[in-house]
């Protein structure tokens, strides 16, 4: 870390919400650009900045501030520079003068202690001083909170954050009980908390902090897709990360749940704990699952085997049996789950489900739960499918907390809800569909249990079809052409625990043997620079190729695929502009995917039908680099050749390079052609369920290149990382009950 002091001379550009700001400052005889969060930032300020010097490739050596102090001028001249900035509400050039000359050194004493001196100069009355002190003091409580605060490692958003929620209270409250701070504001995590404490002296044994550890003990294990913790593991967690003994662990989750604070629930004998969130979505999915599958709806009066009959003639398809078995069941339950691997014909049935469903005039709405899977299923099927998020009418509160606009109480108003690539949909996204599908509406699930499940906390598609409470279709058949496909062969034989047949002559799927990393590294890029575009000339090797990893580290992993793709791929060039963010040196026309949801992105659309703008830009959303605009410090990204996004450098967290992607982010996407590099890797993560998921991706052309001592490891290997989870045992216990 460096430290500098400079002077502000003149803001390029500063973000209020955020405190983010550009700015040009003066470090002794030389003019510096500064970037960072500073919220209290002015034209003529003396600071103390504690940073790193990075280079930019445009802009040159900037100063990437991690902390600020201010320091007051202590000359005439600085003081009235100072004053007349306009950091002072009430204070502009004129009135700093006069205070100047009034007070000369002494200005800011009779600022901070004694303010009614100001009636002493001729134009300040009683309510120009009430705004001065008002705007004064402000100032004041912010920098001190800062202060106190970037002594433990705080970050200036932090800061803010803090005097958002607390305001003059804030040192007081903190103080107190520093472990509030998890509680009462987003994002931060108990170890910065207990940082805090520590410093303070509070003890070990605190019940502050015991309560908070178990909460933030259970966050950190649900963050790997569980819903709940057993008792006995989280105990003996809680004793090797707090240091405290298993007695006062077990106090301590008995009072927080006396509190409300957590949920202790028994199943089979064990115990287990959770999040007040999690078990309210876990009750909430039960409640409405079993209402939706006993309740009444309006039956179709109709003759299903002819609309069948009809649709097949109309389309010169045949239904195998379990297919017609998914359409009726459709028609004649409240709810059904459709499940089953590629080329069972999935789409085709959600076709002929909705319109026949829009024959007989009941509205269908279809979603997805993302960007690249609704528009997937939109052209399939030839109607407007959203992403569940926008089906919702989703927003952002105070704290960046999704609010959902359809709920109980203004829920979805149509006949017939469809959702695809259901395996994708975590706890907290069901329990809010669920919650907005009125009594009397239809709904159909639709997905793939034996894909990778959702990257957030529930295993839900497989827990409601376990549940034996809900219709359930398993399409096992291989429709039509997909027959001919060795990438649907394969991938029914790899779930079944067979070893894919390889290199058929004139077939889809193909492998290349290959046990060394380096020449595994130097095959994938020969092939999607040069040897796929050269077979088929139709394939673009930005937009039709795409590279699926089974992890981000390591030599074939995304991070170091998409470091070498990008030079292969996009070259520099003097004709393209670069930016650097963080370790990424993002250059137009590279090929970028946005990793988590923004519903404050705006976006103009460029090309297709559709809305001409809206709002919000999606986990998995993929496009590529437009523009870079030095002047204004944006990146234009244009997502699926249709919509364009003006990034400012606060979002750029949210973008990374695409050449490569890892095989969970693929979950919902479909490409022309993909390769796959086998290798050796953590058992964990390197199971069957990981390798169908990633050439169930492929629509044309599937190529692996690797080690075949890998695959069959993977496909061995049928452990899937076991999910701690109550739901499916909820819903069986209310249904044995009921029985």
């Amino acid at each position: 870390m460096a430290e500098v002091q400079v002077t502000v001379d003149s803001i390029i550009f500063k973000n209020d919400d955020n405190g983010y700001v550009v700015a040009r400052v003066k470090e002794k005889n030389k003019t510096i650009t500064i970037t960072g969060c500073i919220p209290y930032i002015m034209e003529g300020q003396d600071l103390n900045l504690v940073g790193e010097w990075v280079t930019h490739p445009q802009f040159g050596e900037q100063f990437r501030v991690d902390s600020c102090e201010e320091t007051l001028p202590n000359t005439i001249k600085g003081i009235e520079r100072y004053l007349a900035s306009g950091i002072i509400s009430g204070i502009g050039p004129v009135t700093a003068k006069k205070i100047v000359e009034a007070f000369g050194e002494s200005a800011f004493n009779v600022l901070e202690n004694d303010i009614e001196r100001l009636k002493e100069i001729e134009g300040i009355g009683e309510k120009k001083i009430a705004i001065i002190y008002k705007s004064y003091g402000k100032q004041k409580e912010l920098k001190n909170i800062m202060m106190f605060f970037q002594n433990y490692g705080v970050t200036t958003n932090q800061c803010l954050k803090i005097y958002k929620r607390f305001k003059s209270d804030s040192i007081r409250i903190v103080k107190e009980n520093p472990y509030i701070l998890t509680e009462e504001i987003s994002g931060f995590g108990f170890k910065t908390a207990d940082k805090i404490a520590r410093n303070l002296g509070i003890e070990l044994s605190s019940p502050f902090r015991v309560g908070c550890g178990i909460k933030y003990i259970i966050n950190q294990f649900c963050g790997l897709g569980h819903t709940c913790m057993p008792m006995d593991r989280l105990i003996k967690e809680g004793i090797s990360i707090l240091g405290v003994s298993e007695e006062l662990l077990k106090e301590s989750l008995i009072y927080n749940a006396y509190e409300g604070k957590i949920k202790i629930e028994e199943c089979n004998g064990e115990q287990y704990v959770f999040t007040i969130p999690y078990y309210y979505c876990e009750l909430g999915i039960t409640k409405k699952i079993i209402t939706l599958s006993l309740g009444n709806f309006n039956k179709l009066e109709i003759d299903i085997d002819k609309e069948i009959n009809e649709f097949e003639e109309n389309n010169n398809i045949k239904f195998a049996p379990s297919q017609k078995e998914a359409i009726k069941g459709a028609l004649l339950n409240g709810i059904e789950i459709i499940t089953g691997g590629p080329g069972t014909g999935k789409t085709t049935i959600i076709n002929c489900i909705s319109q026949i469903f829009e024959k007989y005039g009941m509205s269908v709405f279809m979603a997805a739960p993302t960007g690249r899977a609704a528009k997937r299923m939109g052209e399939a099927t030839g109607k407007e499918a959203k992403t569940i998020h926008r089906l919702l009418e989703m927003g952002m509160g105070e704290d960046d907390e999704e609010l959902f606009s359809k709920t109980e109480e203004a829920p979805l108003e149509c006949d017939v809800i469809i959702v695809d690539e259901a395996s994708m949909i975590d706890i907290v996204l069901m329990h809010n569909l669920l919650k907005a599908v009125p009594l009397g509406t239809r709904l159909i699930i639709v997905g793939d249990v034996d894909q990778l499940p959702s990257v957030g906390p529930g295993n839900v598609l497989r827990d409601l079809i376990e549940s034996n409470c809900v219709k359930v279709v398993r399409l096992k058949d291989i429709f039509r052409q997909s027959s001919k496909s060795m990438i649907a062969l394969n991938a029914h034989k790899i779930n079944n625990g067979e070893i894919p047949i390889l290199n058929e002559k004139d077939k889809d799927f193909y492998f290349i043997n290959n046990d060394d990393s380096s020449k595994i590294l130097d095959t994938v890029i020969s092939l999607i620079d040069k040897r796929l575009p050269k077979f088929n000339k139709d394939w673009d090797k930005l937009k039709h190729i795409q590279i699926l990893s089974p992890m981000r580290k390591g030599m074939l992993g995304v991070d170091n695929l998409n470091e070498k793709l990008k030079d292969v791929l996009n070259p520099k060039s003097s004709d393209k502009k670069e930016k650097q963010f963080r370790e990424t040196l993002f250059r137009a026309g590279d090929k970028v995917m946005q990793i988590k949801n923004n519903y404050s992105l705006k976006w103009k659309r460029v090309a297709g039908i559709g809305e001409n703008e809206g709002v919000g830009i999606f986990n998995g959303d993929m496009g590529y680099i437009k523009d870079i605009d030095e002047e204004n410090d944006t990146l234009t990204v244009v997502f699926d050749e249709e919509r364009k996004v003006v990034y400012e450098s606060i979002y750029l967290d949210e973008l990374e390079l695409a050449y490569a992607i890892t095989i969970h982010k693929s979950q919902g996407s479909e490409f022309p052609v993909i390769i796959i590099p086998a290798f050796m890797g953590p058992p964990l993560l390197m199971n069957r369920n990981l390798l169908y998921t990633g050439i169930t991706r492929a629509k044309s052309l599937v190529v692996i290149v690797g080690s075949l001592k890998s695959i069959k490891f993977m496909i061995d290997n049928n452990k899937s990382f076991e999910r701690y989870s109550l739901l499916k045992w909820r819903i069986e216990n209310i249904m044995n009950a009921a029985n």
